[in-house]
């Protein structure tokens, strides 16, 4: 049995998720007998069920499903661990790496997660903690055989990243979405060391300038790279070096440029990579000391050749007259990232108007509510729209409104996800949009104005949410804001039967808003309150679901260091965080920052000052 390996067997075994052997071994036991004749026997019960959940759990995916198989019975939980070979965890500090690693024995994947989301909106002090470096010691001695790392919102040094490329010899994916903590010479020494690397993704993430060339540090001959994303890293590349990287690395499917990159080296980029499935396209202009008589690439025809590109983005300094080079693949994209495109809705019309199988569509308010129309007459196939805002100031003239809104949810009926950043927005839309895209799972409407009614009618936003809640029966994630009385949340705790995030700003009347759904929403896992009207009798009216939650987050609200207090003594297998910010010196203040989550381990010992545990 897999369990029965000793601890330097498993170390110089392969990192496979079972030890497979024939069916007939695992069905019987050989014994030796007094005639000298071989003996069969039947194996205990136990075993022939473990036999079969080995073979069965193997294909089990979900993490979800394996979570609840876990749970069945003591044998059911032993097998299920030694048959996992990728590891989620959703909050960094909700189970120490000793504790994941003795349990998880063959794990080749690690998730892992660390600040809120609330981090991104600079309501955490930048110490706050989530650091990687006792998870990857942690693995580096117990997984050797780890090949996959994605991290989202964590801290990473220039020395994790030295352990990570020395400890695991077959190490091939890393993925570090709003990381921070690493530079250049950390990414020189990671790239130099991991051979075997297929992906290397950095994303959003902050990457300090070390003045290292890390492009060049890639090991000489062919690269078995996959993909390569640096869109985020603010600081010139060796240009040279990622021609070279690219030209000998015959797999590469993603590429996404950043904004150092020219559409010039883009052209020559694209010669060398013509099956790229994913392109981020770097400025998306000239270089500045591109020579004045020099002669334009055919960026047409260079689009043209890569028939297999299905998802586009960058354009982070675009010059919207080298726009009609893409016009030949828009055609077969099912994504179109222009969240820093600067465009208008008459730029944006040729272009959209091909891109009749769009699935994922990102874009800024720039293309005005025009350009949402002609999203909507073309797109029928879309599942995911995010609309953001050029100028995020709550006083600024939205150039979208609930006209674009509801022409998307009358055109594009396969609708899923939405995000939809506005200054103005009507009940009669939401509920539009509730009735024409009943499958939305994701629903995010953000009014940048506080408390803004219906613009129309003056109403509070109430039925506009409450219809999305009832008529959109699969809604998993709910950012709510404008005007909401406590109507909206009455709807939420009614009908949001498997809400799984809710995310509240600026909204309510009263506690009995967050009692609503406290009590409502049994499927409540993530929920982030700001700016809203609740204090310590709301908190107390959800102890009987916090244990089943991930976290719950609330700040500049009503609460009182006293109900904290009294949160954390109720709940003593929770850790409640009270975080000040810099000019607050003591902890006994009015509207404190709350942080609750789920821990198997109890108080962190790496908290900065400006966090008490209670």
């Amino acid at each position: 049995m897999a369990e029965q390996m000793s601890d330097d067997e498993r170390q110089q075994s392969p990192p496979s998720d079972l030890d497979f052997t024939s069916n007939k071994a695992r069905t019987c036991i050989v014994t030796g007998s007094v005639s000298g004749h071989t003996e069969f026997q039947s194996p205990y019960p136990d075993q022939v069920l473990e036999n079969v959940l080995e073979n069965v759990l193997h294909f089990l995916t979900s993490r979800r499903d394996r979570n609840t198989a876990s749970l069945v019975c003591k044998s059911w939980y032993r097998v299920e661990a030694l048959t996992r070979s990728e590891l989620f965890i959703g909050n960094c500090y909700a189970v120490s790496p000793a504790r994941a690693t003795a349990r998880f024995t063959r794990v080749r994947a690690l998730h892992l997660k660390g600040r809120p989301r609330f981090a991104d909106f600079n309501l955490m002090p930048p110490d706050w903690g989530a650091h990687f470096n006792p998870w990857v010691l942690a693995f580096a001695k117990a997984c050797p055989w780890l090949e996959k790392v994605y991290l989202k919102r964590m801290s990473v040094t220039d020395d994790d990243l030295a352990t990570l490329a020395e400890s695991f010899l077959g190490f091939k994916e890393l993925v570090l979405f709003c990381c921070d903590g690493f530079g250049t010479s950390g990414l020189a020494i990671f790239v130099s060391k991991c051979r075997q690397l297929k992906v290397l993704d950095l994303i959003e993430s902050e990457v300090s300038d070390d003045e290292t060339d890390w492009i060049l540090c890639f090991p000489e001959g062919e690269s078995h790279l996959e993909s390569l994303i640096f869109d985020c890293v603010e600081c010139p590349i060796n240009f040279e070096a990622l021609e070279r990287l690219v030209a000998r690395s015959p797999s590469l499917k993603k590429l996404r440029l950043n904004r150092y990159v020219s559409i010039g080296q883009l052209y020559r980029l694209m010669v060398q990579a013509p099956h790229l499935t994913h392109l981020g396209t770097g400025s998306f202009s000239p270089s500045e000391i591109a020579g004045q008589g020099d002669q334009e690439p055919d960026y047409v025809t260079a689009f043209a050749a890569c028939k297999s590109l299905v998802c586009l983005s960058g354009f982070r300094e675009i010059i919207p007259d080298y726009l009609p080079a893409i016009y030949p693949i828009c055609a077969n994209l099912t994504s179109l990232n222009f969240s820093y495109a600067n465009i208008t809705a008459e730029q944006l019309k040729p272009i959209i108007s091909n891109c009749h199988k769009l699935q994922v569509f990102w874009v800024l308010d720039s293309i005005c509510d025009e350009g949402l129309q002609a999203v909507a007459a073309t797109c029928k196939e879309l599942r995911e729209l995010r609309v953001f805002p050029v100028d995020a100031r709550e006083d600024s003239d939205g150039p979208v409104s609930e006209v674009g809104f509801q022409a998307i949810s009358e055109g594009c009926r396969k609708l899923q996800s939405i995000l939809y950043f506005c200054q103005r927005m009507t009940n009669a839309a939401v509920i539009a949009m509730s009735r024409n895209c009943p499958d939305l799972v994701v629903f995010r409407l953000c009014i940048m104005g506080r408390h803004r009614p219906d613009h129309v009618t003056g109403e509070p936003m109430d039925d506009g949410f409450g219809a999305i809640v009832m008529n959109c029966k699969k809604l998993t994630r709910l950012a709510v804001s404008g005007l909401l009385t406590d109507k909206a949340f009455d709807y939420i705790g009614r009908y949001g039967k498997l809400v799984r995030t809710l995310s509240v700003a600026f909204a309510g009347d009263s506690d009995m808003a967050l009692k609503y759904v406290l009590e409502g929403c049994p499927q409540l896992q993530k929920l982030e309150i700001r700016d809203s009207p609740f204090g310590d009798a709301a908190l107390c009216s959800g102890l009987h679901h916090y244990y089943n939650m991930r976290f719950l987050w609330m700040s500049s609200c009503r609460l009182t260091h006293q109900g904290c207090q009294q949160i954390a003594h109720a709940m003593p297998r929770l850790v409640v965080e009270v975080i000040r910010s810099a000019d607050e010196e003591e902890m006994d203040v009015c509207d404190p920052t709350f942080y609750m989550y789920r821990s198997l381990e109890g108080p962190r010992n790496d908290a900065p000052k400006s966090v008490t545990i209670l």
